[in-house]
């Protein structure tokens, strides 16, 4: 996983609210364990017409938007269906951080395992960032996790609260493969040690 330190992007603006797992990325796409190629599928039913041409209205279809890497999100996004696939889809469609007044907790846990940044705020701050996003791609939005700060285009400042733990993996890139990597030397030791005293298992 790659590690998340700090982020300077354009921001989406997706005021709704209620934004499912099923809305990110539809059921008929979960029969793939790959986390490449969902991207193209992420937002399917608001970013193609019933012809499968791009619907010109979704955000992110915009030209100004199409490399955006931060989503500014109304309430309780990905709510829905437990489906890590949702933030697989956002993550290969190039989207690093989400922003909301609040997040499912499932989709919010899977987040931080597959390297993105889901960060609650209050609804005023949200707000600002969501009119901040509203510019276009020539106003670039900054992340820095370990600061703990969103910083609009114009320099406004926004603090927000992260789990230590989470934090960390993020900034080391640890997923939970890693975190058990890092215990490498104990497992050998403890396996080695097993084989000794019971070489008959």
């Amino acid at each position: 996983m790659e590690k998340f330190e700090k982020l300077t992007g354009i921001a989406a603006p997706m005021p709704l609210v209620n934004i499912d797992t099923d809305m990110i990325i539809p059921k008929q796409f979960l029969k793939t364990i790959k986390r490449s190629g969902l991207g193209v599928h992420a937002f399917e039913a608001l970013r193609y017409l019933d012809d499968g041409s791009e619907n010109p209205d979704f955000v992110l279809n915009k030209p100004q938007y199409r490399e955006a890497q931060v989503l500014v999100a109304g309430d309780n996004f990905g709510c829905g269906s437990s489906r890590e696939h949702a933030p697989w889809a956002l993550a290969d469609f190039g989207v690093k951080v989400v922003i909301s007044t609040s997040f499912a907790d499932i989709f919010y846990n899977n987040c931080f395992k597959n390297g993105m940044l889901p960060i609650v705020m209050p609804q005023e701050a949200v707000d600002a960032l969501m009119k901040d996003a509203e510019k276009g791609s020539n106003a670039r939005m900054t992340v820095d996790l370990e600061n703990q700060v969103v910083t609009t285009s114009d320099g406004e400042a926004f603090a927000f609260e992260i789990d230590p733990f989470r934090k960390h993996c993020l900034l080391e890139g640890l997923d939970d493969v890693g975190l058990t990597m890092e215990k490498v030397g104990a497992i050998d030791s403890y396996e080695g040690a097993v084989a000794q005293s019971r070489p008959w298992v």
